[in-house]
């Protein structure tokens, strides 16, 4: 949902007019979409729900000064056009917001439309009202993936609410295109990537790199761009003998480049530490083959055959998603093939339909299951996840983290003893196959056989792998096996039975309870249990018993007096340290001057410290983040610790911006590469030393067949310092690649 705001109806510069011609011709843009899909009651239900949508926000508008009905049109319109979904979904899109934003209740949209639609649109509806201490962002998380495992179209519809948002984030503050792109980071593209809706996957990749860091985002597009004429010439060459070949042979096909999407070029620069320009596939080849359903098969290799013969193929570089597709339902044979002006070119082959259930993913997935047996990947990943969300468990915040392990994780395959297969995440381990066979499997696992070798319960699983588990009734879960286990399955079974165990020991602690109090000459009743809950600093009750069994709260020491109502009364503790609540740090410091955390040689009086995972200097895009324990942790906008950290914790992110003059040093790290000769790493250092004048804290060269490494960690002064030092050593003959690193 983006922000509302009234409409100023009176002002004069809004063409009411021209804004409702513009919705209608907005309105049957829509219905045009729908193609196939479209029927007399189809569209009937649909401009009713058009209707009572445009009257209900017909007082709102976006942050854009648009109205804002635009937005669930375009919603609806994203759901028919990009994913594929049909007339019921088209309705709830344009009616997602209306229970969150207006008076319409899911009462009225059960009587007017029917029970699935208003489920759909509770899954839609942000939960409101949540105490400001726990994640609303992780509540809301949970309850879509909550509804999606009884109607997968909440998370679709979810989807392309996200997109839209991210399309139109321009007219948002940047404090709030952070937080939105990092949740999108964090969670909207990983379940769009795991729908098999990978178009729609890049584009949020893409626009959340876009509003996290611009730079780089505006940099890696202008020279694709640049590129552009050079590689539809090379694609029109390499595919020329193939297109031959594959009319002698019958085929009817269509041949396209597919440039990668700049997220992904810019994941790989990172990752493998290159420059733009030694990214060898930045894009791929796609060979689509009209194929009949029993062919489908046969046809792909033949394929890859007559790539081949033309090609030379790496062969470490093949994937077969066809004998075995992703849990998306994904099917394509990959291969990569040195073209011959030598380069590497990724080809990827597949049949029609496989394309289709590429571009669409579940939607699409949806209309073949029917016909096509194999397309049963993705209904067992959904049910995988109905039985991972079985138990919501814990917090919110642990509970999604848990799913998204999941989400990202690539796969692989393993074997029972019998040889039925099984598909996990990749990182499971040998506890992991156990609960994934069966629970009871799980909780009595005290190690396996892999490959008839003896191994832990902690073993990780590769590919291919053959697994016995070996089991003893005396076993029973503890709390480290949730360092064994990657599968949210196996963490919510785990979690499960620790709170079981817990509720066991706290029965114990509950009759030592009740026992002291007897001792005491009080009545054992919620209000004297309250008094020790409070003194304690307990949770809960519960919390109190399961430590009183543990020992961790000894009883023995209380010497309490007893009121003459019969009530418990205890000594007071003298809190140790700060007592303040995030609420009234937080609003000190955004009551103060600018609303944001002052950093540099600014008195402030809110202590901070730089966080070590990312050692953020000034000029940097910093946020600060409220701790627990250790006050407010400054971290750069790009820390990897950030995605993770806005998208649950948005309550507690302050701004933060940096304030004084160059007085403070600051530690920042560089690596550097290159080729080894006499004097390279005294030019390095006298560069560093001497002619920046700048401090380091220490320094290390490896040299290796005549190619060398180095990293220094040095105090620099701010941003300009330190890129003024990076430019000048690329300067240094010999030197090929040198960048910041965090820690």
């Amino acid at each position: 949902m983006s922000k509302v705001e009234p409409a100023p109806a009176t002002d004069p510069a809004i063409d009411l007019e021209r804004e409702k011609q513009e919705i209608l011709s907005r309105y049957r843009s829509l219905l045009r979409s729908l193609k196939g899909e479209r029927t007399p009651e189809g569209v009937r239900r649909i401009r009713k729900a058009f209707n009572i949508a445009l009257e209900a926000h017909k007082d709102q508008r976006r942050k854009s000064g648009e109205p804002y009905i635009y937005h669930p049109i375009a919603v609806a319109r994203i759901c028919a056009e990009e994913i594929g979904l049909g007339p019921t979904s088209v309705l709830c899109a344009l009616l997602h917001d209306t229970v969150e934003d207006t008076d319409l209740t899911l009462d009225d949209v059960r009587e007017l439309f029917g029970p699935t639609e208003a489920t759909i649109i509770d899954g839609l509806t942000k939960i409101s009202g949540l105490n400001v201490t726990g994640s609303m962002q992780a509540e809301n998380f949970r309850k879509v993936l909550l509804s999606m495992a009884q109607d997968v179209r909440v998370i679709l519809i979810k989807l392309a609410d996200r997109l839209h948002n991210m399309r139109t984030l321009d007219s948002m503050a940047r404090e709030k295109q952070l937080k939105i792109a990092s949740e999108t980071l964090f969670l909207y593209a990983p379940l769009a990537h795991r729908l098999g809706l990978y178009n729609i996957k890049n584009e949020l990749e893409d626009l959340a790199l876009k509003y996290k860091e611009p730079e780089i985002f505006e940099e890696i597009s202008t020279k694709l761009k640049k590129s552009e004429p050079v590689r539809k010439r090379f694609i029109s060459r390499f595919s020329m003998p193939i297109g031959a070949a594959l009319e002698k042979e019958g085929f009817g096909y269509e041949i396209k480049g597919r440039p990668k999407s700049v997220h992904s070029i810019w994941n790989k620069m990172q990752k493998k530490n290159v420059s733009f320009e030694e990214v060898y596939d930045v894009f791929a080849i796609r060979i689509i083959v009209n194929s009949r359903p029993e062919l489908e098969k046969a046809d792909c290799w033949k394929v890859y055959s007559i790539v081949t013969d033309y090609y030379q193929p790496n062969p470490d570089r093949l994937r077969d998603w066809i004998s075995l597709p992703k849990a998306n339902g994904y099917e394509s044979l990959h291969t990569t093939v040195m073209s011959p002006g030598g380069r590497w070119v990724e080809v990827q082959i597949r049949s029609k339909r496989m394309d289709e259930v590429a571009e669409m993913g579940y939607a699409a997935h949806w209309r073949y299951k029917d016909s096509d047996e194999k397309q049963n990947a993705m209904d067992a990943w959904i049910d995988r996840i109905r039985e991972a969300l079985e138990d919501p468990g814990s917090s919110a915040v642990d509970f999604v983290n848990d799913f998204k392990l999941n989400l990202f994780s690539e796969e692989i395959v393993a074997f029972t003893p019998n040889g039925e297969m099984r598909t996990l995440p990749a990182g499971s381990t040998a506890l992991d196959f156990a609960f994934d066979i069966h629970t009871d499997l799980g909780r009595q696992c005290i190690g396996a056989k892999v490959n008839h070798k003896l191994v832990p319960l902690s073993h990780p699983l590769r590919n291919g792998d053959q697994i016995e588990i070996i089991t003893s009734k005396k076993q029973q879960p503890k709390e480290d096996w949730l360092n064994y286990v990657v599968t949210a399955k196996a963490r919510a079974r785990i979690k499960q039975n620790l709170r079981d165990q817990k509720k066991k020991m706290a029965g114990v602690g509950r009759e030592s309870v009740e026992d002291h109090m007897r001792k005491w000459g009080v009545k054992p009743d919620a209000k004297n249990i309250a008094a020790l809950v409070e003194y304690f600093r307990a949770t809960s009750e519960n919390d109190l018993f399961w430590h009183v069994a543990r020992g961790r709260f000894d009883l023995d020491k209380i010497t309490p007096a007893v009121s003459a109502k019969g009530r418990l009364e205890l000594p007071v503790q003298v809190p140790q340290g700060d007592e303040r609540s995030f609420e009234e740090v937080v609003a000190e410091i955004r009551g103060a001057k600018g609303g944001a955390l002052l950093l540099g040689d600014d008195l402030q009086r809110i202590d901070y410290q730089l966080s070590k995972c990312c050692n953020p200097i000034p000029g940097d895009d910093v946020f600060g983040f409220i701790t627990q324990h250790d006050g407010i942790k400054v971290h750069r906008v790009s820390c990897p610790s950030a995605v993770q950290l806005m998208s649950n914790f948005a309550y507690r992110i302050v701004k933060a911006r940096w304030k004084g003059k160059d007085q403070m040093e600051f530690l920042a790290g560089l690596r550097f590469s290159g080729i080894d000769s006499a004097g390279i790493v005294l030019n390095i250092t006298t560069i560093i030393s001497a002619e920046h004048n700048v401090n380091m804290r220490s320094i290390g060269f490896e040299s290796n067949d005549g190619i060398f490494e180095g990293k220094v960690m040095a105090y620099v002064q701010n941003t300009d310092h330190l890129n003024q030092l990076i430019e000048k050593l690329r300067g240094v003959e010999g030197v090929k690649s040198v960048e910041r690193v965090d820690h």
